[in-house]
């Protein structure tokens, strides 16, 4: 009977060892180098990203059909050109586009790439005047609980960490705030920040602008004397019914 309880002491150690916490992602090795936290203090605008969708309008004489209230119900007054155009930006960072061809874009901030389309254009149409968009920006929120993940669209600008874990609902009670991972894709590469949100000096990094396809991902708590209740109960459960036998079945003997 002692090398039955031996047995499945064993038995119970090494599955609960194996199957505690099957749900943390994206651990980082003891002594793991993190990249340098971005400067919050800047304000960065949005960086046209490979994969994005862009959207535009193109407009003559500098968009002065938007605000020339008399023309509402006149047409083709010629001072807009019809156009809503929607193109993906390739994974080299161009995007091919209707008279212009190929036009590099990646990493440029939204105003940017309008003026550089307005400059292009200008040589077919007068004085042209872009509104540019980017319609499938976003980030995965892991807000520290299983089941809990999200996708958060950048519908502004200057999305912020903080903005981005609000949206998602906020840290969860098992998420760790002084472990915050954000997860940067950079030229096929990936930065790791580590941040720490648990005080107020943890502002500063909160206030990091997000870009497209970032991760935020919050460390859970790992509790170990639930999980390992949960998994153990079927061992302790044969361990219970196996004493229970043995203890009938010498009583029965003697």
């Amino acid at each position: 009977m002692r090398k039955l309880l031996y047995l499945s002491g064993l038995l119970l150690f090494f599955s609960s060892c194996a199957w505690l916490n099957p749900s943390i992602m994206l651990k980082t090795e003891k002594g793991y180098q993190y990249s340098k936290n971005p400067d919050s203090t800047r304000t960065l605008d949005y960086k046209i990203s490979p994969n994005d969708i862009i959207s535009f309008n193109i407009y003559s004489n500098d968009g002065f059909k938007l605000i020339d209230l008399t023309s509402l119900n006149t047409q083709n007054m010629g001072y807009r050109i019809d156009i809503v155009l929607t193109y993906l930006v390739e994974s080299d960072g161009n995007v091919k586009l209707p008279i212009l061809g190929r036009k590099k874009i990646s990493g440029l901030t939204i105003r940017e790439a309008e003026l550089m389309l307005e400059d292009s254009y200008s040589a077919f149409y007068i004085k042209p005047f872009v509104e540019l968009n980017v319609t499938n920006r976003r980030v995965i929120v892991f807000p520290g609980q299983a089941g809990q993940a999200k996708v958060i669209p950048l519908l502004n600008n200057n999305t912020t960490l903080i903005e981005a874990l609000a949206l998602a609902g906020g840290i969860f009670e098992d998420g760790k705030a002084r472990r915050v991972k954000l997860i940067r894709d950079k030229d096929g590469k990936h930065d790791v920040f580590l941040m720490d949100l648990s005080t107020i000096q943890g502002i500063k990094d909160a206030s990091t602008v997000l870009q497209a396809n970032d991760i935020i991902y919050v460390e859970p708590r790992k509790r170990y004397s639930t999980k390992f209740l949960i998994e153990a109960a079927p061992i302790l459960s044969l361990l219970t019914s196996t004493f229970i036998l043995y203890t009938y079945s010498k009583s029965v003997t003697k």
